[in-house]
């Protein structure tokens, strides 16, 4: 690495990166910076290119660290070197975006300097963006939730899956929850995707439903929410080996399925996982080989909806589907249909007395 007028320069994946003000704290309380994240990103490419590599990233930047403001950038800057590849998104509204995709470590560093804790890729390749190739079980406890109960639906969710032919490889979620990807044939479009998920979700709560749930409303969750809506087109997850905007600088990381049942993911940071990915290899060193059929879920999905379970509600911000029940939460739904109590009527307008 060698210093530059405003900054320092790095040598990765056969590129020069200049890294801008390397000095500056992004995680104050773990004393980590910009160039801490950089070094990191680079040390541990292999494994974070296996996740987010080839595939169109939204970029999230912390510009002043996690004590500052964040934002989502959809669009690559202008100004980005000529090695870093971009891939036209196209959105249901017309307008189209040129993302970022990492394929080697240079582009991973040259995203951390921009601020980018984490990585947010979509589910699929920059070479078929309507087809994806992962399907994502995301795990997420409501308040009051412990570790243990979250492992014991993530195992639950690795049994439906094997059930219907497909293999799940587990991370922790660098929050609280646990995240199961599940590589998948490109062959179905994201609605097809999202489907899948729905009645894995569903099925995980008809199993247990005193731990799990799939409903979409807040009221209505307990346990852990399996969510689905993580599969719904331009919906992203935080990728394997990505940094968490947490204090102690917490990672996303692979483990092994043993493995699950005994670690703390607070000992996955950036300060340990490069030496860990070193000693370990990467636990999900096999997903790209073990894409699997999504058929046996989809006839499950079938099924469901013959039962009398159609589709679930969908992120606000999407179009109405067909199909879709009502987009409100019961509670409101309710309140909507409560009649007026006899004493809150208004009173009827008395007629003054006029000649007859």
């Amino acid at each position: 690495m060698a210093a530059a007028s405003q900054g320092a320069v790095l040598a990765a994946g056969g590129h020069e990166v200049t890294i801008s003000n390397p000095g500056k704290l992004l995680f104050p309380q773990a004393g980590i910076s910009k160039l801490d994240l950089v070094q990191y990103y680079v040390a541990v490419a292999e494994g974070a290119l296996r996740g987010a590599g080839g595939r169109p990233c939204v970029l999230k930047r912390y510009p002043d660290g996690i004590a500052g403001e964040s934002f989502f950038q959809k669009r690559a800057p202008a100004g980005r070197p000529p090695w870093v590849e971009v891939s036209t998104i196209h959105f249901p509204s017309g307008r189209t975006a040129e993302e970022v995709v990492p394929r080697d470590a240079a582009t991973l560093a040259w995203m951390a300097n921009l601020g980018c804790i984490e990585l947010h890729p979509h589910p699929v390749r920059a070479e078929d963006l309507e087809h994806p190739d992962e399907l994502r079980v995301d795990l997420d406890p409501v308040p009051g939730v412990e570790w243990p109960q979250i492992r014991e639906v993530a195992a639950l969710a690795r049994e439906v899956l094997r059930e219907h032919g497909l293999v799940g490889w587990p991370k922790t979620s660098g929050s609280r929850g646990i995240h199961v990807l599940v590589r998948i044939e490109r062959r179905w479009s994201f609605d097809h995707v999202r489907r899948a998920a729905l009645a894995l979700a569903r099925e995980v709560e008809r199993r247990a439903p005193q731990l799990a749930t799939a409903q979409w409303w807040k009221e209505q969750r307990h346990g852990v929410f399996v969510d689905y809506n993580q599969n719904a087109k331009d919906r992203t997850v935080a990728s394997a080996y990505s940094v968490r905007p947490r204090p102690d600088a917490r990672v996303s990381t692979p483990v092994g399925w043993d493995e699950l049942q005994v670690c703390d993911p607070a000992d996955f940071t950036l300060r340990t996982v490069p030496a860990r990915l070193q000693r370990i290899g990467d636990p999900h060193a096999g997903i790209d080989e073990a894409a699997g059929s999504l058929e046996s879920l989809l006839e499950l999905s079938a099924r469901q909806e013959r039962e009398g379970q159609g589709d679930a509600p969908w992120p606000p911000h999407y179009r109405k589907q067909a199909g879709e029940p009502p987009r409100a939460p019961p509670s409101a739904r309710k309140a909507q249909r409560q009649p007026i109590a006899a004493a809150d009527k208004p009173s009827p307008k008395l007629r003054k007395p006029g000649p007859r």
